[in-house]
């Protein structure tokens, strides 16, 4: 005998008259020039910069069937301004190594000392090749400077 389903209570969703909102919300085809979502930001290579927070608010799809309700989605956007935002730092040449760096140690297998383009298993510790005998594919191999060859002045 299948045992009685448990009836959910609803969740109380807190609605706020959309005059009583603390931001302006304007719907995706009404948003005025000069306003844009982080995601804009970074396609036009800015960051927030002097942005002290958001702005608006861009309201998502679901409620632009309801006017007269606040949006309180989390699928909701939040506008900045075009004015205060700057331009995304440059990293130096020494973050850069730091990064490679970083990554070396990440695609580096512990066995053979190859590099990778990928990321290899923490789990294993190596590539496929040195824990089971796998063939590793040469295409996902990174092919590494030749060394340095020392020249003694004879």
């Amino acid at each position: 005998m299948p045992r009685p389903r448990k009836k959910r209570r609803r969740r109380e969703v807190a609605r706020v008259p959309r005059s009583d909102a603390a931001l302006p919300e304007y719907d995706r085809s009404t948003v005025p020039e000069g306003l844009v979502t982080r995601r804009q930001l970074r396609e036009m290579g800015l960051s927030p910069g002097g942005n002290e927070g958001p702005v608006a608010i861009l309201r998502c799809r679901l409620c632009a069937t309801r006017p007269q309700w606040s949006c309180r989605h989390p699928t909701r956007g939040y506008l900045l301004r075009v004015d205060l935002a700057v331009p995304k730092r440059v990293p130096t040449l020494a973050q850069e190594w730091a990064l490679d760096q970083a990554m070396a140690a990440r695609q580096t297998c512990g066995q053979c000392g190859r590099r990778f383009y990928i990321c290899l298993s923490k789990k294993l510790g190596c590539c496929l090749e040195g824990f089971d005998g796998t063939p590793v594919d040469p295409s996902s191999l990174m092919t590494l400077p030749a060394p340095a060859v020392h020249r003694l002045a004879a």
